[in-house]
């Protein structure tokens, strides 16, 4: 069955939209910012990488990766943010691109949340991308407020993105996320059927 991207802004909604897609379709869904995570907390040959271009600051005296100080260093240095994706995206790109391959061969559907999936050109790989989307008040407001980001920390974030109106240019469907997670959840149920009936 086809692949499905879904893509999007920090604080637009893709994950709980993906957990809501893939729930009605149904679908596997590979998540690639916790790939990301579990690459940073337990992959030897990232961590020696990252405590080589960052320094042993990177990881506390537990050996836990210091996830707020890495993210400060990168978003107010594109050099430092362009070093860390060169360490982490080919090994979250293998990894997703391998289930792509894998899935295709299965009768079902899988689902790729993938924050940068334009930026690295990955939208050759999918049946369809889907952008969540939402005003860049909203995202602030999501940041400052539910991740507790200072207002300098969320606006560097959100600039340092490829732009929404970019992706949604893009895309082969769009959902708009400034209301409720149970309007949310609708708009992935919608999807959903119309996938299920365009790929049957």
């Amino acid at each position: 069955m086809p692949a499905i991207g879904v893509t999007g802004g920090i604080a637009t909604g893709k994950s709980t939209f993906s957990e809501a897609l893939c729930r009605y379709l149904p679908a596997e869904l590979f998540d690639a910012d916790q790939c990301s995570r579990d690459l940073l907390a337990q992959d030897q040959g990232v961590r020696e990488a990252v405590t080589r271009a960052f320094g042993a600051r990177a990881f506390d005296a537990a050996g836990r990766p210091d996830r707020a100080w890495l993210r400060e260093i990168v978003f107010a240095d594109a050099d430092q943010r362009h070093t860390l994706e060169q360490i982490l995206h080919p090994r979250i790109r293998a990894r997703w691109t391998a289930r792509v391959q894998d899935a295709a061969r299965r009768d079902g559907w899988f689902c790729v949340d993938i924050p940068l999936l334009y930026e690295t050109g990955a939208q050759t790989h999918f049946a369809a991308v889907i952008v969540v989307a939402c005003s860049r008040a909203t995202q602030q407001a999501r940041l400052l407020q539910k991740r507790h980001l200072s207002a300098d920390t969320a606006d560097q974030i959100i600039t340092a993105q490829l732009d929404l109106a970019a992706k949604i240019t893009q895309a082969d469907h769009l959902i708009w996320n400034d209301s409720t997670n149970s309007c949310l959840d609708r708009q992935a149920r919608l999807l959903a059927g119309a996938l299920r009936q365009r790929h049957a």
